[in-house]
């Protein structure tokens, strides 16, 4: 409930009440809708603006014919209870509409409407009416304040389209609202690292001993500046060390590895390198 709701009810006279006070899961009967119907035709990605809110009318439209005027749906006729089982009985799958037409409350006025409706309603030009809207969706998934280009509508081929579905069951079918790969738009922060004013000075010793340990380079930069260094600095030393022996390894693998540096003996090994 948002507060325009809420105020519109309490200037109209109508009480507001929550199903399950006190818990925040009181709408679970209408929230689960979100995942069922809303998440599966849009997806997850943001959309943003005029064009989209036009996109997501359109798919909305479809959707709404095609469900209650052609998609067939259990209704529960009867539950009996025998101690701990419970036994539920349904009425045959109908569509929506079908059960309001056999309704005897319903006027026949707004029956001759829905029948005037499902006499022009073509199923298969509505499921390609979905599909087009979603292609147009997908276009602006996740585009935070980027300024698409106009685009030309999307045309699908009907023909193409209903030959498709002879098929389109057994592999699945990735729609494009669905699985947006997330575009980071603003630059990663990268902190400064505490070795960077002695990183020349690393490489150089690492380059003359290439057996030293991190936790003598450590020892080394403490005795520099104490003030910096301590022995909680040693896992940091070590993936830097890491780090700058994988480099050296993998131009040793990419190149003359007897050329690439003097302090590099033909008795030493690339696992002493990588340790």
């Amino acid at each position: 409930m948002n507060e325009l709701v809420v105020s519109w009810c309490r200037s109209q006279g109508l009480e507001v009440t929550r199903s399950r006070a006190y818990r925040k899961n009181d709408q679970a009967w209408v929230e689960q809708k979100n995942g069922a119907i809303v998440r599966r035709l849009v997806g997850y990605g943001r959309v943003m603006g005029a064009e989209a809110t036009a996109a997501l009318v359109c798919l909305y439209d479809a959707v709404r014919l095609h469900g209650n005027l052609f998609q067939p749906s259990f209704k529960l006729r009867e539950k009996t209870r025998i101690g701990a089982r419970v036994i539920k009985r349904y009425h045959p799958p109908a569509p929506l509409v079908e059960r309001v037409l056999a309704h005897p409350e319903v006027p026949e006025v707004d029956k001759e409407l829905l029948r005037a409706m499902l006499a022009t309603a073509d199923p298969v030009m509505l499921f390609t009416g979905i599909r087009s809207a979603q292609e147009d969706l997908g276009r602006r998934v996740d585009r935070r304040g980027v300024q698409a280009t106009p685009q030309e509508p999307v045309v699908i081929d009907l023909q193409r389209f209903t030959a498709n579905l002879k098929t389109a069951w057994q592999g699945g079918e990735v729609r494009p609202t669905h699985k947006r790969p997330y575009r980071r738009t603003k630059p990663y922060p990268k902190r400064p690292s505490m070795l960077e004013p002695y990183e020349a000075q690393i490489r150089a010793w690492l380059e003359a001993e290439p057996t030293l340990s991190a936790a003598l380079v450590l020892q080394r930069l403490m005795n520099l500046d104490q003030t910096r260094f301590t022995n909680k600095s040693l896992r940091t030393v070590q993936i830097a060390v890491k780090a700058w022996r994988k480099e050296t390894a993998v131009e040793i693998i990419n190149g003359d590895w007897m050329a690439i540096s003097p302090l590099l003996q033909p008795a030493t090994s690339l696992g002493n390198i990588l340790r």
